[in-house]
């Protein structure tokens, strides 16, 4: 009964801390101007089952995409048998479904634990590829201090998990034949495949109290490691977990290179197209050209910048950054998601209420270097396994600098002045433009 309370109070406490923090996240995402995403929905079902769910995008490099798959597919199919583990814990029993299931349980288990060491030789290749191999993407500048330990922590995790996974099964493996398990006392083996031959190697010569140690061990430990990852997520970029699906769903459909028009700007060219146009009456402020900071960004942006897996693919593929300049879109929404976080903080302090403090996203964390870097090529859009989209964010921070600031290089102002005197961007007047037909 004592470890029936413990059990329930643990498992109530994370849940509820892990609800509080997807609020918080949810509170965050809002802050952004809102976005029609709704249409289609028949299509965007089926963008988010290839893409998020199929993992399309992922294989276009077959190698970190099948150890990725390794991966994925066991986060997946084991959280089966953590609903046992929810129940056991829960009621006192020990590996409850068993009996109802019988021969189909033990297949079930058996195909959790070959997933458990698939999943163990994919998180050992990325910790290799990380930190021994330095693949070129994931050793960047913007991964240096805290994106760099939460990776590591992340699968060093993993690997923790996969170990209680099998200290639970193998001394209950043992316990089992022995006649000594909770679930039977008869002798005799559940058969998983890998616990089958692993428990009785590492665990056989032990004595039964120390067996019910090791297997009390083992399952607290993934009980815990369970609800730890699930309120570590909320601080990591393997929030991606949740949220690839509701990004995916919601990604932009129009065409790669088409971009927004600004419906003030859209409406002031109709006006001076039409004489006969009624002026609206203005409705207070008027808005904001472009991004400045994250609360001129929409809230598909800000998702966005949350579902962030930092893998590189988008600055591997990018022009400017392979050919040496500042911009990464990598550190494009890694930058908006640490100044949303910022933004989100103040306003805990201060009951919900954004209290300015002298910072925004432009200038503070990301410098119009970067941003007029960016060709606006769609390649990062293009790889990305999850449909995130930071040349958007680029493009309405660029419109902010000129329209609001009417800060430009020096290249774009003589091609404005151009546009404005001639109506064309280059230095000779329209009477002009034939004759170069004359010779």
């Amino acid at each position: 009964m004592i470890a029936i309370v413990i059990f329930i109070v643990l498992f109530g406490a994370g849940s509820v801390w892990f609800t509080m923090n997807v609020i918080k996240v949810r509170r965050n995402v809002l802050i952004g101007k809102e976005i029609d995403r709704k249409d289609n929905a028949a299509q965007r079902w089926k963008l988010m089952t290839l893409v998020a769910l199929g993992q399309r995008k992922m294989f276009e490099r077959p190698i970190p995409a099948i150890l990725h798959l390794f991966l994925y597919v066991a986060f997946i199919i084991t959280q089966i048998e953590l609903i046992e583990i929810v129940t056991d814990g829960v009621t006192g029993s020990h590996r409850m479904f068993l009996p109802y299931l019988g021969g189909f349980y033990t297949f079930i288990i058996s195909f959790i634990e070959i997933l458990s060491i698939l999943a163990f030789i994919g998180t050992i290749a990325f910790l290799s590829r990380r930190n021994l191999l330095k693949v070129p993407r994931l050793v960047k500048s913007e991964l240096n201090g805290w994106p760099k330990l939460d990776a590591n922590f992340i699968l060093l995790g993993e690997i923790t998990l996969i170990c209680f996974i099998f200290m639970m099964n193998g001394a209950d493996e043992v316990l089992f034949r022995n006649g000594w398990s909770h679930v039977s006392e008869s002798s005799g083996s559940f058969g998983f495949a890998i616990s089958h031959q692993l428990g009785p190697i590492l665990f056989g010569s032990l004595s039964e109290s120390s067996l019910h140690i090791v297997e009390r061990i083992g399952w607290w430990g993934h009980v815990m490691m369970v609800l730890g990852f699930l309120n570590y997520l909320p601080y990591s970029k393997h929030f991606h977990i949740l949220l690839a699906f509701p990004n995916v769903y919601f990604s932009n459909l129009l065409a790669k290179g088409k971009f927004t028009n600004l419906e003030s700007v859209t409406n002031e060219v109709k006006l001076m197209f039409d004489p006969n146009a009624v002026v609206p009456p203005s409705d207070g402020a008027p808005m904001r050209f472009g991004a400045k900071d994250v609360m001129d960004l929409t809230w598909k942006q800000l998702l966005d910048s949350y579902t962030c897996t930092e893998c590189g693919r988008c600055t591997s593929s990018c022009p400017a950054n392979i050919t040496g300049k500042l911009l990464s879109p990598r550190k494009i929404m890694m930058d908006t998601r640490d100044r949303l976080v910022e933004v989100g903080n103040i306003m805990d302090k201060n009951k919900g209420a954004f209290v300015d403090d002298g910072k925004s996203l432009l200038g503070d964390y990301i410098s119009p270097e970067e941003l007029w870097a960016c060709n606006s090529c769609n390649a990062c859009v293009q790889e990305c396994p999850v449909n995130i989209d930071p040349l958007s964010i680029i493009i309405e921070m660029r419109r902010y600098m000129v329209m609001e600031q009417s800060s430009a290089p020096t290249e774009l102002n003589m091609m404005f002045t151009n546009i404005e005197n001639n109506g064309a961007p280059w230095q000779f007047s329209q009477a002009d433009r034939l004759k170069w037909a004359q010779e």
